[in-house]
This record gives structure tokens, sequence and C-alpha cells, in this order.
């Protein structure tokens, strides 16, 4: 079979190869889910079986293989984008929560079927959403013995072996050790036996060890079991070890290899003994284990996640530290781009910008790579939201319309993620000011809020969509996600948005708020900063701005903005000046002198 992303891929003849080997497997339908092992957003190209069999390339999505049809599921993010990448004449296209998987198979099983998934890359949840979908229907889910996508694959890439690095303590703030102890004592206290982790970049954090094995997180994949009595068994691949990981290890850490996890976990678990995993990002296949060996499976939403979230002292200051290097970059970048577009003899595409930002960033002392693929887009491309440039893109960012940028970097003491949108003259889209001061009021209302202790993200997320519902408008993705120290640029488990989400927000932790706004075809809107949870001296909390580039202040409306909306986009401007602008080129710095000046009503 070709690669997933070869010229001229014909789907058609994936999709004919793969029902031949579901066939041969006994099975009638097949769940590929864009997870792989590790139940992580990205994920390296070895592992991206969805994008092989349909074609779409966005970070969350799931497909459905069946005799009839092979029924792809995406969230908002990525319904315009589906749409481009996938045919309709092979793909049915769906909602991943308007209309639900599970509700669509139990709507096509038939009585009978064996439905298949590999149950290293389907967490317990939706294992248990399926299951619960498929009760009265006489279909089955079946854990296949191997994975039919590899079988039909023939070209797949090998599973990747970077190289790790010890996280050095001056940037970690907290040896592995300590880490390990704490963690230990908590299952002791939660009279757990045994801890599973297979999240690279939780595993990452409490080892103090950072790897290469998946584009833009600087994250080895690996798993972990934690005994009680404070025993590490870290499963990873010895070819990405050197002797300076090794000698970094405490001596209760032991490393053996990845095709041991779910054998070892097997030995050391008993009839009885209570063996915490995380429902949502999990393997299904560790609960199975459980079962067999008659332990008692303790379902904890993120028990280690919920700990790294809250930053120590050394990587909140790590985190401040990078992000006034990562404003001096973009804020070269906005003068360079507000220049070049101007130059009509050649027009600056979205792919040169997007390697501008890059090379901006390059010039930073520290700065490792991107955090992820940057979202460099012109007009009609700006409204999908994860839209993404291709190697031979020449599309232009016109003098009369509109960009977006969202781009983040890794940086030795940090991430950063943030979005700006942009207007290079009085010529606009009809409606697009007006939508682009509710976004801009959307992420002030957040940004401002002051928010009692207990406080979660879906308690709040109405408030900062308010001024879009006043005017009839919404966007469908979240306000906010957690941020990862030199890890993933989405954090679990705190997080903004519609959807329930049990995680007190807590002072330690990193969020984005970023409001936007989309018109299929037309543009696309965002503002994104990023900022630390904070306790004010009455106990409530407040957000507090980590993230200093100008906000274009030329599309705000001012007769629908209040004085105190003024007076914080002044106020804002200001520290931004202060904060990068002795670092600025002089061109950059008279740009950025001008872009944020004083905004009155």
């Amino acid at each position: 079979m070709p690669m997933l992303d070869a010229p001229g891929t014909d789907r058609s003849a994936i999709v004919s190869a793969l029902r031949a080997e579901l066939k041969a497997q006994g099975l009638d339908a097949f769940i590929v889910p864009r997870y792989d092992a590790h139940q992580g957003e990205y994920v390296a190209p070895h592992d991206e079986r969805l994008a092989f069999v349909t074609g779409f390339s966005g970070s969350a999505g799931m497909a459905i293989v069946t005799p009839e049809t092979v029924a792809l599921f995406v969230d908002g993010r990525y319904v315009v984008q589906a749409a481009n990448q996938c045919a309709e004449a092979v793909f049915s296209h769906h909602h991943l929560f308007n209309e639900p998987p599970e509700y669509w198979l139990a709507a096509v099983a038939q009585k009978g079927w064996k439905i298949g998934f590999d149950s290293m890359h389907l967490p317990p949840v939706w294992f248990d959403r399926f299951e619960r979908g498929l009760e009265g229907s006489g279909a089955a889910m079946v854990a296949t013995a191997s994975n039919p996508v590899d079988a039909i694959w023939t070209d797949q890439p090998a599973a990747p072996q970077g190289q790790i690095e010890p996280f050095p303590l001056q940037f970690s703030g907290r040896a592995a050790g300590d880490k390990i102890s704490d963690l230990a004592t908590e299952l002791t206290r939660r009279e757990a036996d045994l801890l599973v982790e297979t999240q690279p970049d939780n595993i990452a954090w409490l080892l103090n060890v950072r790897g290469s094995d998946v584009a833009f997180n600087p994250v080895p994949n690996s798993f972990l079991l934690l005994q009680s009595s404070g025993q590490v068994h870290w499963f990873v691949s010895d070819q990405k070890l050197d002797a300076d990981v090794t000698d970094h290890m405490p001596e209760n850490v032991s490393v053996q290899a990845p095709d041991g996890f779910l054998s070892t976990l097997s030995d050391l678990t008993a009839p009885g003994q209570a063996v915490i995993f995380d429902p949502d990002f999990s393997p299904t296949a560790v609960k199975q284990v459980l079962e067999r060996t008659g332990a008692k499976g303790v379902p904890v939403n993120g028990l280690l996640s919920k700990t790294k979230a809250r930053k120590n002292t050394t990587e909140l200051e790590g985190l401040r530290a990078c992000h006034i290097r990562d404003g001096i970059a973009w804020t070269e970048f906005c003068a360079w781009l507000a220049a070049q577009v101007q130059k009509q003899a050649e027009p600056v595409t979205e792919r040169e910008a997007e390697q501008r930002v890059l090379a901006f960033r390059r010039a930073q002392d520290g700065f490792i790579h991107e955090s992820f693929n940057t979202i460099s887009a012109a007009d009609g491309n700006a409204a999908m939201c994860h839209y993404a440039t291709e190697a031979n893109n020449t599309v232009p960012i016109q003098p009369r319309g509109t960009y977006l940028l969202d781009s983040g970097g890794q940086y030795d003491t940090g991430t950063t993620d943030a979005t700006r949108s942009f207007s290079f003259g009085p010529q606009r889209p009809d409606g697009y000011d007006r939508a682009y001061t509710a976004v801009f009021k959307a992420f002030h209302a957040l940004a401002t809020l002051r928010f009692p202790a207990g406080t979660q993200g879906h308690h709040i997320d109405a408030i900062c969509r308010r001024p879009l519902w006043d005017l009839g408008l919404d966007y469908d993705h979240g306000t906010g996600h957690g941020i990862g120290h030199r890890l993933s640029v989405h954090e679990h488990p705190q997080r903004i948005g519609k959807p329930y989400n049990p995680v007190d927000l807590m002072p330690g932790m990193v969020m984005s708020i970023e409001p936007g706004y989309y018109e299929a075809g037309r543009f696309g809107i965002r503002i994104e900063n990023l900022f630390e949870i904070v306790e004010a001296d009455d106990g409530f909390l407040e957000f507090s701005n980590m993230t200093w580039i100008p906000i274009q202040t030329d599309m705000l409306m001012p007769d629908m903005l209040n004085q105190s909306e003024i007076d914080w986009i002044n106020d804002y401007h200001a520290k931004v000046l202060r904060q990068v602008g002795p670092h600025l080129s002089p061109l950059a710095l008279r740009w950025a002198q001008t872009a944020c000046a004083t905004l009155t009503k």
C-alpha cells in the first residue's frame, strides 16, 4: 500500500484491502481511532493508521469500517478539513459529538457481527461506550490479536527510536526520586498496590527526561508501573538510552523492554490487589489484564496528570522567561509581515510566513523546535481551525485580505502557544470587524475573570462565549487547554469548554484562553494567550498573563467596547512594550510602538 501522504493515493483500494483483511480475521467491522498505544493527541508516522485508511490528517477523529461504508467522525475543528480530504464516495461524514460513534454503530450493527478493535489503541472509556451502545444488538466487541491496518500497510514507517536526554534539575525544579516518593505515598494513602501510567508526557515529567519520538512533543514513548513500595518499572527501548540517562535515573527505577509491559503487569498483580489506571488515557488491554488476574482495577482520572499540571516555582519561572523570548520572535514576525504584505510585486505566501516565524524563533536563545504544526491561514483557510500548509503552498496573504497565525515553540525552559488575527487595510469582509470585536470581548471577559476555588472549566466557559452569543455567534472548539512545561502543548486534565470536566482549576496551572469565530470559505478569527492561574489576597483565583504579543486593534469597533475593555488593552500593550521592546530590532520596535498605541473610544 502507498504511504498515507503519497499524491493520488487510492483510498478506495486501501479500504477494499482492509475489508479483505477483516474478513480473513473473521471480523465484520473494525474501529480505527486516531490513538496509538499511549492515547495521545500527537502520534508518530508509524501510528498514523487513521490517516492511512482515510486520508484525514487531523489530530482527533475516528473511523468505523463496515462492509457498506467507512464512517469518519471528527469534531468541529475538522469538519471542513475532513470534507476536503476524504471523498464522500468512499466515506460518510459525522460529527464526533453530535452523532457519537457508538450510537451510529449501534444503528448499523447486525446480529452476530464481530466488531474488531486493537485493545492497545482504544481506552476503556471508549470501549465501555461501544459496549453499552451495542447492548441488545447481538453484535460483540472483539479484541484483535494483531492490527488489521498494520497487515495491509506494507510501507508502514518504523516505530520511533528517538534519543532520550536527562531534563536537568535547574529546569525541572524537583528531583525524580522525590516525585516518585510522593507518588508512592499517595498510592499507600489510597490503599493501592500499583499505578499504571501510559502517557509519555507524564512519565517524562516524573522521571525528569525528555525525548523525540513524536513531532513537536519532546517526550519518549514508554510505559510505566509504580508499586506502592516505590519500585518503578520503566518500559522503554534501550536503543533510546545512553549512559547520561541511565546514570541519571534513581536506583529504584528498573528499565525493561516495552513488549514486556503487559506481561509484567500480569506478574505484578494478584487477586484482590488494587491497581490504579486512567480510564481515559490507558489502553483497554490494561483493564483486560487486571480482569484476568483478578486484581481490582481502580479507575482514577489523571492522578499523575493533576500533579504535573500544577507547576512548581522553577517551572513557572521558566515558562515566564520563554514567553518573553517567544514574544520577541512574534513581534519581529508581525513587523516583518506588515511590511512584506504591502509589497505587491511578490505576495507573501502562507508557507513563507510560517517559515519566517520559525526563523525568528530560531534566533532566540533556548529555542528547540515548534510545539505544534503552525496554522498559517489566509482568508477562508482560517475557517479551518487546524489548517496546515503544504510544501508547495502558494496561497498569498493579500493586502486586502485577512490572516490567522496560531504558532508555538518548545524552549529549554517551557512551551508556548499563541494565536493572532491580522488584517492589512481598511477593506475587510463584511461582518469581520463585528466578529473580531466580539472575539476580543470574549477573550477579555475570561482573562479578567475572578473565580472561587473549586471552579471547573465548564463552569466558566459560557462567560467567555457570552459576547459572541449576544450576536448569535459561537465557535465549535474548546475555550482553553492546559500546557506543559517543555512537554505537550495540550496538557490534561485541566481545560475550559462546554463539556463537563470535573477538574478544579488551581493555582500553578497554566491555561490558554482562545475564543474564536469562523465562517467557512470567508475568514477565521482567534485570539489566544497563555495564562497562569494565581491566588489573590482574598482567596479567589485569577488569570495572570504570560503571553506578550501585540493584539491588532484596527479591527476593533470602539462603539462595541466598554471602558474596562479599552483600559485592559491599553494596559496590556504598555506591558508588551516593557517586556519585549528593549529586545526588538529598530524596525520591529517602531512597528510595536504603533501597534501598541493608546486606543480611545
